[in-house]
């Protein structure tokens, strides 16, 4: 009797579990399609006022016409139909005009999503967040936050010839396959750490441990926590790797080496028998290589550019603990990305 009303409440627990997850599943499928219809109506709306009033002339009259509109719209509809409204919908149709390309976005990313991409002028930049926000799931706080700390800029693959760029994210589009480029940033942002200017190694390795959700998320989504000062054993003599994730796009160990000061040459003889270590122990059947990340306080561009780290699967980037004047910030990157692009085009 008691086994048969134990098999009658794991029924009724499991029956409801059932019927719960298929409420949740029509919910979000509800949601995905309520989203989908107002942003197609948005972009109708633009391509309309685009190609029929305002003929993409932004003069007096089509701003007389825009505020008309919102008028009565109002009067009909609610403030939701302001002329700010009207003009983002002008610009969805001006960046998305053809309707097989707008359909993918506004199928996978919300409305407020799409705003923050409107007004980002380079269109491969563009293309970089709205595929980096589809496969890493990023609320719209997110992107604007990536969006904000020049994420673009700061990631290598802004660094490569265009054709690169754009092998690379339809890759991410059409296969969800990320390059090591979309990956790896420079500089990485780490002042939620709290450090002060003067910290060891071993202040800002427990730090980041403290903090790893948040130096996962700067990192990016895809890593995962392996370990914390790896032992691995070479000829009777131990070594130590300092932070050791897996990631799951990539498919592949990352070993992580933190130096408080600029890059010497000696730190890549370490990553390396660190790597050749890793790939020969730890490695699994279908992973990739492992790739090496050595976070310094500075960098010393012409002994990495001299040893070819670009090419090696070792990664140098910089940590900034405290976060610099915008301005200056975005003039660097710029400048960084234009001599990697003027290398790149005189060695053509």
């Amino acid at each position: 009797m008691k086994k048969l009303q134990t098999s009658k409440k794991t029924s009724n627990k499991q029956l409801y579990f059932d019927i719960k997850a298929l409420i949740e599943q029509s919910r979000q499928q509800a949601a995905v399609a309520v989203n989908a219809a107002i942003s197609m109506l948005y972009w109708s709306i633009g391509k309309r006022i685009n190609e029929e009033i305002l003929k993409h002339n932004r003069a007096e009259y089509g701003r007389q016409v825009i505020m008309s509109l919102s008028d009565r719209l109002i009067n009909e509809y609610g403030r939701g139909w302001d002329d700010k409204t009207i003009r983002h919908c002008i610009k969805f149709a001006e960046v998305f005009p053809k309707t097989q390309i707008v359909s993918t976005v506004w199928r996978q990313l919300s409305w407020s999503h799409i705003k923050a991409l409107l007004y980002i002028d380079e269109p491969l930049k563009r293309e970089f967040y709205i595929q980096m926000a589809i496969n890493e799931k990023w609320s719209v706080r997110t992107l604007r936050e990536r969006i904000n700390s020049m994420l673009y800029e700061r990631t290598a693959i802004s660094k490569k010839p265009e054709v690169t760029i754009e092998q690379d994210l339809k890759a991410l589009k059409t296969e969800a396959k990320m390059s090591p480029d979309l990956v790896f940033r420079d500089p990485y942002f780490l002042g939620f750490l709290g450090l002060s200017d003067k910290h060891s190694e071993k202040d800002l390795e427990t730090a980041i441990i403290v903090e790893l959700q948040n130096f996962i998320t700067e990192l990016g989504s895809d890593f995962a926590f392996v370990a914390r000062q790896k032992r691995i054993t070479i000829d009777d003599t131990d070594y130590y790797i300092d932070l050791l994730f897996y990631h799951r796009k990539l498919r592949c160990l990352v070993a992580v080496d933190l130096k408080i000061g600029k890059f010497k040459a000696a730190y890549k003889g370490q990553m390396e028998l660190y790597l050749r270590y890793l790939q020969k122990y730890e490695q699994r059947d279908g992973e990739n290589s492992p790739i090496g990340l050595i976070l310094c306080a500075g960098k010393n561009k012409e002994h990495i550019e001299l040893m070819q780290l670009d090419k090696s699967n070792i990664k140098v980037a910089q940590y900034l603990i405290s976060l610099p004047n915008k301005k200056l910030l975005e003039a660097k990157l710029h400048k960084a990305i234009e001599i990697a692009q003027s290398r790149i085009s005189s060695k053509d």
